[in-house]
């Protein structure tokens, strides 16, 4: 009990610092101001951004009802400060907290087309594309499935091409494989197929001369509108991501939206999770020379590496995926010094990353290692649950042990499929799932026995094409997870609740949830409001909700199963593709969330402040 209440108190003394919780007495001075239109209309639901001049650190809150905002108690200091919403100019300004705590915007139209469209996020670029004919509906299809599964619409759609731009443009990406360099696969059998039909789509919608008509979402309110965003840079590193091939530092970072959507170049962040003093920590699976694991201070923004040399003599440091946490504060990720591992992390309380204490477990030689999309979960028995290569592992950390669960056949007629997700429930038993295939695997841990759940298809698709359309499908012969069939789901990364018995996938090209039984084994499909939002990872709170990230949406989301309730929370930056976020369920029955916002190499922090913590904030400013 002792132990437990330092954890808490250090907690909350590390979120008070960086001005989550707590009065104004925790910095000194609380920022506010009125947006208005042009035209002098108060504005609800506005992005305001606030950076102190040489931190690393970015505060972001919305407007109310009324078009006031208010920051969480800020240090003293001078302020960039900007505001932005879609279909706006960003309003930027300077501030010194020491002399005016005031900042008021009045936001003006954008009067550009192409500007409006550069700063949408993926999904209502994606909800703007037209599907009106049969062949409109199937290549936009065939574009979510294959492209939007690796990287957002709003950054290649941000650029017009004629149809010759954009057919060079395929003929590139159909020959890229998951090591992301060209030439390392054989040309995609879908995408092949279906070249000139999606060329000259892309040229209609996104050609020299077109324009769209923009299908608009409405800005934040309720909960969403009183989330307070903070975001931590993480330095790019050079020779990382795509600066692999030699490309250019890119001279857009996400934060004004109205530049558009930013490169990979230069990436080191994959997942993430926090420690017991709510610092951030994350994986890296780009290649550098620099880290393995990094911690991000909560206070002060400092990051710092743990790295772990390659075996190869290369200086490169081992590449990490996916990471979970333990109840005694224990991180687990998978490492790949060369064979891709167990690892083990213990954070040194107030200490830099590199004083963290890490072990590493190799399977046996005669199992498979740690692979596919790794994803870790820890189960209601404390075994730790990872992706393999062709099922999933799960490793006791008391006798270090691993057991192995064998998916039934990797390879088959169609393609050769690969974990992609996996979780534990609280009952030890472990899940995963077959992405390209739309099957979910259950490991029974009393009787060693696996079985195949298959997802039903998506309805409607098959509907819109023809009968030689659909028999060409039936030679294809590379379905995999990057490949699908347009009627896939495409089961991603998962989450179980453990105060319950559901489990929870993310169907990014079904843009829906799988609702599975985990004692009877019973599938409920639950759509999403749009159909181009794209769920990745799953995370379910101590009330139930399931939480998980709109990878191409730049939003982050919340599913009431109770009440069939969803809400959407928009980050503040463009192009954030974020693969993993991790919920921490409060005692007051609050969540706070960590996740790596990952075009702009940033870590996130997601709270959502209360009626009342807005309401004494109002008081403290009107008292002035």
């Amino acid at each position: 009990m002792t132990r437990m209440r330092s954890v808490l108190l250090a907690s909350a003394a590390a979120l008070v610092a960086v001005g989550l919780v707590g009065s104004a007495q925790a910095a000194d001075q609380i920022l506010s101001g009125t947006i208005t239109s042009a035209a002098g209309q108060k504005l609800g639901g506005i992005t305001v951004s606030a950076k102190r001049e040489g931190s690393t650190i970015t505060t972001n809150v919305y407007t109310d009802e009324t078009g006031n905002y208010y920051f969480p108690a800020l240090p003293a200091g001078k302020y960039r400060v900007w505001a932005q919403a879609l279909g706006f100019d960003t309003a930027k300004g300077e501030v010194d907290l020491s002399a005016n705590k005031h900042e008021d915007f009045k936001l003006a139209t954008i009067t550009d087309p192409e500007k409006r469209w550069r700063q949408l996020p993926g999904e209502v670029m994606w909800a703007s594309l037209p599907e009106s004919t049969p062949d409109d509906a199937i290549a936009k299809t065939i574009i979510h499935n294959n492209c939007n599964g690796c990287h957002t619409p709003s950054y290649p759609l941000q650029f017009k091409f004629d149809q010759t731009g954009w057919t060079r443009i395929i003929d590139l990406m159909k020959v890229i494989g998951g090591g992301g360099v060209p030439l390392d696969r054989p040309a995609n059998q879908i995408i092949q197929m279906n070249e000139k039909l999606v060329a000259s789509y892309l040229a209609k919608v996104r050609g020299p001369n077109s324009v769209m008509q923009i299908k608009d979402r409405p800005r934040p309110s309720g909960d969403a509108a009183r989330v307070v965003w903070t975001l931590y840079d993480v330095p790019r590193v050079q020779g990382a991501g795509a600066g692999a091939l030699g490309l250019a530092k890119p001279d857009v970072d996400g934060s004004d939206w109205s530049q558009g959507t930013p490169s990979k170049i230069g990436l080191i962040i994959h997942d993430d999770n926090m420690d017991m003093q709510g610092n951030l920590w994350f994986t890296s699976n780009s290649p550098n020379k620099v880290v393995s694991v990094g911690k991000v201070d909560a206070k002060t923004g400092e990051v710092t590496y743990k790295k772990l040399a390659k075996a190869d003599g290369s200086g490169y440091a081992a590449g990490t995926h996916g990471i979970t946490r333990d109840a005694q504060g224990h991180f687990w990720f998978d490492i790949n010094p060369g064979r891709r591992s167990l690892g083990e992390l213990i954070p040194a309380a107030g200490k830099p990353a590199q004083d963290a204490e890490l072990h590493v477990y190799p399977t046996p030689e005669t199992m498979s290692p740690l692979g596919g999309a790794v994803t870790m979960d820890v189960d209601g028995k404390g075994k730790i649950w990872a992706s393999a290569p062709d099922g999933v592992l799960r490793f006791d950390p008391l006798t270090k042990e691993f057991t192995f669960f064998k998916d039934s056949a990797v390879k088959r007629s169609f393609g050769t499929g690969g974990t992609y997700g996996a979780a534990g429930d609280r009952y030890g038993n472990g899940w995963w799932a077959e992405m390209g295939f739309d099957i979910i695997g259950k490991a029974d841990a009393a009787t060693g026995k696996i079985k195949e759940i298959k997802l039903p298809e998506v309805p409607g698709i098959k509907d819109k094409m023809t009968p030689v359309q659909l028999a060409a499908y039936d030679k294809v012969t590379d379905i995999s997870t990057g490949n699908p069939y347009p009627w896939a789901q495409g089961p991603r990364r998962m989450g179980t609740d453990k105060n319950g018995d559901v489990l929870w996938v993310g169907n990014s090209w079904g843009s829906t949830l799988a609702r599975i039984d985990v004692k009877t084994d019973a599938v409920k499909i639950i759509p999403f409001p749009e159909k181009g939002m794209q769920p990745y990872h799953i995370s379910v709170d101590n009330n139930h909700n399931v939480w998980g990230n709109l990878w191409t949406a730049d939003e982050i989301f919340r599913y009431n199963p109770g009440t069939d309730q969803w809400t959407t929370f928009p980050l503040p930056v463009r192009g954030t593709e974020i693969r993993h976020l991790t919920v921490f369920s409060q005692p007051d029955g609050s969540v706070k969330i960590s996740l790596p916002v990952y075009r702009t190499n940033q870590m996130a922090l997601f709270t959502i402040r209360s009626e009342s913590d807005i309401t004494k904030l109002r008081q403290q400013v009107a008292s002035k």
